[in-house]
């Protein structure tokens, strides 16, 4: 019941279920009716080193309430707009289901629940799990036109095969580039000791890579570097938790030092939404266990939530 003057719930993020942004559930695939549909894939077979990335689409959902005051959007006074207002219509479809060690099953039911969203004709919205998800999620864009791939990455993930396996979290990008559908990738923030060996650079080089580190992103600026991306590409964005600093992204299971800063990957969003066409978003690898403070998901929450924003709102200025 409520109390006091206002008549209606207030409704506060810690209150409810914990839906994406505390947005409608749509149980039935077959009826999503929204711009946006998110979903979990909490699967972590794919890891090489640190698993618990199964957890990660509970914990984002969670850490996303923080961000669910009211329904009449988040005014930005930078850029003086209103982004998500009530008119972007975004629901939550739950989780593909996973079979315990099952790989083949696992993915196919992750490809599913994409098939369904874009059927639908929503902008597809999964959160990982680890990175070999967006395997099953490349795959459910055949036959629905060319797209470009950014991925924003401490790890390269163009491994072929190592030791038989080639669908694990050190292998999608290679996966994807294989696809007669993607026509070039776009890899920045790839530092470090990577997932590939100087074969695979060369690989993914002549397979279209165009490979650009945090440091040389922070030469050429967000700006120009998604300049990079040939105009008029359709693109799908992919983001590795990895890819921030684990001095702001603890959790996860691959930590690399000397990753993106926030304002860093927010404004390469930024661009992107405002100069291609955004046809769908990945987000992997946040492994809570490794997240003491909540402060990874909390990030990866506000990432998703601000590029919605962008792509929302750069639609409108269209």
């Amino acid at each position: 019941m409520a109390h006091g003057y206002d008549s209606g719930r207030l409704n506060l993020p810690f209150v409810g279920i914990s839906t994406f942004g505390k947005r409608p559930y749509v149980e039935e695939w077959r009826r999503i009716d929204a711009d946006v549909a998110v979903m979990g894939a909490p699967y972590d077979f794919g890891t090489q080193f640190r698993a618990g990335a199964r957890f990660g689409p509970r914990a984002v959902r969670e850490a996303s309430t923080l961000f669910s005051f009211g329904h009449a959007g988040a005014y930005d006074h930078e850029d003086d707009c209103t982004y998500l207002p009530a008119s972007v219509r975004i629901v939550d479809i739950g989780d593909a289901d996973i079979v315990h060690t099952d790989t083949v099953t696992s993915h196919a039911n992750i490809r599913t629940g994409v098939r369904a969203m874009l059927d639908a004709g929503a902008l597809p919205v999964v959160i990982g799990g680890d990175h070999s998800i967006n395997i099953p999620v490349i795959e459910a864009f055949e036959g629905r036109g060319d797209i470009h791939i950014l991925q924003i990455d401490a790890h390269l993930d163009f491994v072929d095969e190592r030791h038989g396996v080639r669908f694990g979290h050190g292998s999608p990008m290679r996966r994807a580039a294989e696809k007669s559908y993607v026509k070039g990738l776009t890899q920045v923030g790839i530092r470090n000791v990577s997932s590939t060996a100087r074969e695979g650079y060369e690989v993914a080089r002549a397979m279209g890579s165009d490979i650009l580190s945090v440091r040389q992103m922070r030469v050429l600026g967000a700006t120009t570097v998604i300049a990079r991306i040939p105009k008029g590409a359709r693109v799908y964005v992919t983001i590795d938790i990895d890819g921030f600093c684990p001095s702001i992204a603890p959790g996860t299971g691959t930590p690399s030092h000397g990753g993106f800063l926030y304002y860093e990957v927010l404004e390469m969003l930024q661009a992107v939404a405002k100069s291609h066409e955004v046809v769908g978003i990945d987000l992997v690898e946040v492994a809570p266990d490794y997240d003491h403070s909540g402060s990874t998901a909390i990030l990866a929450a506000q990432v998703l939530l601000n590029f919605l924003g962008f792509i929302f709102h750069a639609r409108g200025m269209r």
